[in-house]
């Protein structure tokens, strides 16, 4: 991988994480246009998503230290009420990590395949999409069962091609939780997911058996530090924009995005 390859990649990472897109969904499209398959692929994929979760917290600081000033409160109210939900809501994505660790890794590979195996999710999640757009708005609190449900689709969300922020968007509107509660759940929800995921990775490749003379697939630290920074920056841009789409329910553009991409994700590996 060059250093141009991983900017790239890194802005397509910033701008499509928090877009109802796929980040991973484009990155593996991205990867099998430019011939990327590294062997620490994964790992580069990781600090990606390392860095757009860092540009949630920055997007979101204010209500991450209210929260976490709440907690050692030790009382019962609106925040620690929102800790408990994303704590179930990690429940689907944990079970589905550890469980199906090594099929989601194979997946994620950019390979022709799953080229259409994430085409075919990017039409599914056009269609998560269009039908949230068609969803009256609700004005319902969140519960335990709700955060549950859409912590589900956060898992499913695993797939490549299936959009993290469109599924579990469209799940939280659909069942009737308010716009603005929506919008700070949904993005609130994942970063302890995505640092969860981004640590066992460094964790794997920080293994003794992971350490040795680096090949000529691996992914160079410049790779990373850059792939880093620029995810980052574009992911800043992208929060904020999403956080005001979503409280404008104006997600129908994206939909049709969505639909043309993944036509074009088949069409693209059948001919291979």
């Amino acid at each position: 991988m060059t250093i141009l390859e991983a900017i790239i990649l890194g802005i397509i990472q910033g701008i499509t994480e928090f877009l109802p897109i796929s980040s991973d969904g484009h990155l593996m499209i991205a990867s099998v246009l430019m011939g990327i398959t590294l062997e620490k692929k994964l790992l580069f994929d990781a600090v990606l998503h390392m860095a757009t979760t860092l540009s949630i917290i920055v997007v979101f600081w204010k209500d991450i230290v209210t929260i976490v000033r709440d907690l050692f409160k030790f009382q019962w109210n609106e925040n620690t009420k929102l800790s408990m939900l994303i704590l179930v809501s990690m429940i689907p994505a944990g079970f589905a990590g550890i469980l199906l660790k090594h099929q989601i890794e194979g997946l994620q590979q950019a390979t022709i395949p799953n080229l259409i195996l994430t085409g075919a999710m990017l039409i599914l999640s056009g269609v998560f999409l269009w039908l949230s757009t068609r969803i009256k708005a609700g004005e319902g609190e969140l519960n335990p069962l709700k955060a549950f449900i859409i912590g589900v689709f956060q898992a499913a969300a695993m797939l490549p091609g299936l959009s993290r922020s469109g599924s579990t968007i469209s799940a939280s509107l659909a069942l009737g939780v308010e716009k603005v509660q929506t919008t700070r759940f949904v993005f609130l929800m994942v970063i302890p997911v995505i640092l969860g995921g981004t640590l066992l990775e460094l964790k794997d490749f920080l293994e003794p058996a992971a350490v040795g003379a680096p090949s000529a697939n691996a992914v160079g630290v410049p790779q990373l530090i850059v792939g880093f920074i620029t995810s980052f920056v574009f992911g800043l841009i992208a929060c904020t924009w999403m956080v005001r789409l979503v409280k404008k329910a104006k997600l129908d553009y994206f939909a049709i995005y969505c639909f043309i991409v993944g036509a074009l994700a088949i069409v693209w590996g059948l001919m291979k």
